[in-house]
């Protein structure tokens, strides 16, 4: 059995996913989050099922990259039930993907998802009588809670079990009319077999003037166009406005007269959350507490790390004079057991203090509501640049991992957008820069050096983004983004994603450290070490580095991580600061920070841009690496 799960952004489909799934899709509280769809088994009351978590979409005519993943997987894979998540305190907005699904003819449960919201709101919503009106089951849920999950799916089995599609609620006698009309066009001319599409959907998708269905038309028979084209002259004449616009202004009237006739508003419940915004998206308050809150965040983060660093270092550092006598200094098996040391300390003692506290504090930020805040903000900021505050999400994303953040420029509608996006988004420290950033500056330095290094970044990135919009001159749209509720994270939810994003460092990250330090060692061992620091010494030399760190930026191409985790082992030191000046350490950092990205990131750019943009992108990038550090070597 395939069950999908579709609905709106930030409705709660990918919590539902997770609770049934295990935790395999991350889950944020902003909506655009997911730009492919999940798939996974699940196994209720005895029986496994495919389900399948779409991503957001406000419509089924769409433009959005992402939208249109979710109506491509609805028309052209068999599904057994729709799983339709509505947030239940945006019940009139809501129903308007609903009453599309229903014109699909597939078996669909409708799931009142954050229940707990909408009464707060004094939203009463009467769901027999919303089962009646719509033809279909319909279940509350508080899916972060768990609540309502059991009753869902045991009716996802019984409507699977037995499948009946929902009711056809039709529109204004003189608009169901040319649908009719249209209709029976299409039925003698037999363009089921070519769709595999309801033909009332069809119909209706024509109307619309969707560009997909109508170069399928173009394609299968060019002359039937034009009778397209008269009927949506005669709505338009019916009406004095476009077609397209009249079939959205009878979706909104039919879902709006719905939502009057299932709900009974009452007094809504004022709390904390009420209150909020009014400082943190206030045009001067609301800055200043983005100020705060960063600067605190970053400060935690170090504080927490630099309580663990060190003496972790030295719990596994101790160890190597013993395996210096054991095994010999000069042997090869010493050389092996050293890298592989260093390699499980560089992981344990380096990269997890400062990541899981980052990872878990951006979590938070995630699901308690605050970063579409952030992008509403930084809306006027990004315009200025050339961008719009969507294009916030992508950017902030890269904070946790450069990979998905480029896939979710897709949330963006430009193609210039999406490059212009993903070239920033190459800029911003992921996970394992930030690690760097910590690590090193942050522990050598002190926190405010971190937070230099933070500001210059952005600064670089504002400056790097009007290079590029000024290089592709285009007119800017406005932003319309939903911006949720506060929501109380759920611990579990939290942990659940920081492993999520830690799984990827211990299960492919930390292997490779721990192989790429075995590898250094042995480079050591047969003096090649040399030959490599020898052919990147112009870069070292003119940044003023160290000729030994060389080789460290070529396995910083593999994982950022590498970078400052073999530094130690390439300078033969635990403390950095005695070989590397205060100006030497942060002029490394800049360049690691900006130069050629990761092997994965160049993979999905090379996916979503093409293979001459990957190559401008990463030359682009490396030039400002090359500038920005000379310019810390003379000022810093």
């Amino acid at each position: 059995m395939k069950i999908a799960l579709v609905g709106q952004p930030n409705c709660g489909k990918s919590t539902i996913f997770n609770s049934v799934a295990g935790y395999k899709a991350i889950t944020s509280n902003f909506p655009g989050k997911t730009v492919t769809y999940t798939v996974s088994k699940m196994t209720f009351q005895g029986i496994t099922s495919e389900i399948v978590d779409l991503p957001g979409t406000y419509s089924l005519t769409s433009f959005d990259l992402a939208e249109l993943e979710a109506r491509k997987y609805l028309l052209r894979e068999k599904i057994d039930v729709v799983i339709n998540v509505v947030d239940a305190s945006l019940l009139g907005r809501g129903l308007e993907l609903t009453l599309q699904l229903l014109e699909l003819n597939l078996p669909i449960v409708l799931c009142l998802n954050m229940i707990d919201e909408a009464e707060g709101k004094g939203i009463i919503i009467d769901d027999n009588k919303l089962s009646q009106i719509l033809g279909v089951p319909v279940v509350r849920t508080v899916a972060h809670k768990g609540h309502g999950l059991d009753q869902l799916f045991r009716t996802v089995l019984k409507m699977s079990s037995d499948p009946i599609p929902g009711k056809h609620l039709t529109f204004s006698k003189d608009v169901e009319q040319i649908i009719e009309k249209l209709k029976e066009q299409l039925e003698d001319k037999n363009f089921t077999k070519n769709f595999n599409v309801p033909l009332r959907f069809l119909a209706i998708k024509l109307l619309e003037d969707d560009q997909y269905f109508i170069d399928i038309i173009k394609k299968s028979d060019a002359a039937f166009l034009k009778r397209v084209k008269d009927y949506q002259q005669q709505m338009e004449q019916c009406r004095a406005r476009s077609s397209d616009v009249i079939i959205s202004s009878e979706r909104h009237h039919l879902s709006m007269d719905i939502y009057e006739s299932t709900v009974t508003l009452t007094r809504p419940v004022m709390g904390i959350r009420s209150y909020l915004d009014n400082v943190f998206m206030h045009p001067i308050f609301g800055y200043i507490a983005l100020g705060i809150i960063l600067y605190l965040f970053f400060n935690l983060v170090f504080y927490i790390g630099d309580l663990f660093e060190e003496p972790l270092l030295d719990f596994f550092y101790q160890y190597i004079p013993s395996l210096k006598v054991k095994l010999g200094e000069n042997t090869l098996l010493y050389f092996v057991a050293r890298g592989i040391l260093e390699g499980l300390a560089g992981g344990i003692a380096i990269v997890l203090p400062f990541l899981v506290p980052f990872l878990f504090g951006l979590a938070f930020l995630e699901d308690v509501g605050y970063l579409p805040r952030i992008a509403f903000l930084m809306d006027a900021f990004l315009h200025k640049i050339g961008l719009h505050g969507k294009a916030i999400i992508p950017l902030i994303l890269g904070y946790g991992c450069t990979v998905p953040a480029i896939m979710a420029t897709r949330i963006l509608e430009s193609e210039r957008d999406r490059f212009i996006a993903s070239v920033l988004t190459t800029m911003i420290p992921c996970a394992a820069r930030i690690t760097i950033i910590f690590g090193l500056v942050a522990f050598y330095l002190g926190a405010r050096a971190a937070m230099f290094v933070y500001v210059l970044n952005i600064i670089v990135v504002a400056i790097s983004g009007k290079i590029l919009s000024n290089l592709l001159p285009e007119i800017t749209p406005g932003m319309i983004m939903e911006i949720p509720d506060y929501h109380i994270p759920s611990m579990k939810v939290l942990l659940a994603k920081v492993w999520l994003r830690m799984k990827e460092f211990i299960i492919i990250a930390w292997p490779l450290l721990i192989v790429g330090s075995v590898a250094l060692s042995l480079l050591k061992y047969w003096n090649l070490e040399r030959f490599i620091n020898q052919l990147i010494s112009p870069i070292t030399l003119l940044l003023g580095l160290p000729v030994a760190v060389g080789v460290t930026l070529i396995f910083g191409v593999l994982r950022k991580e590498l970078s400052m985790i073999m530094l130690v082992q390439a300078l033969g030191v635990t403390d950095i600061s005695t070989v590397m000046s205060a100006t030497q350490i942060m002029t490394f950092t800049i360049f690691v920070l900006f130069y050629i990205p990761c092997v994965a990131t160049i993979a999905v750019l090379i996916r979503e841009i093409g293979t001459k943009r990957t190559a401008f992108t990463l030359l682009f990038t490396f030039i400002i690496a090359i500038v920005l550090s000379i310019a810390v070597r003379l000022v810093y």
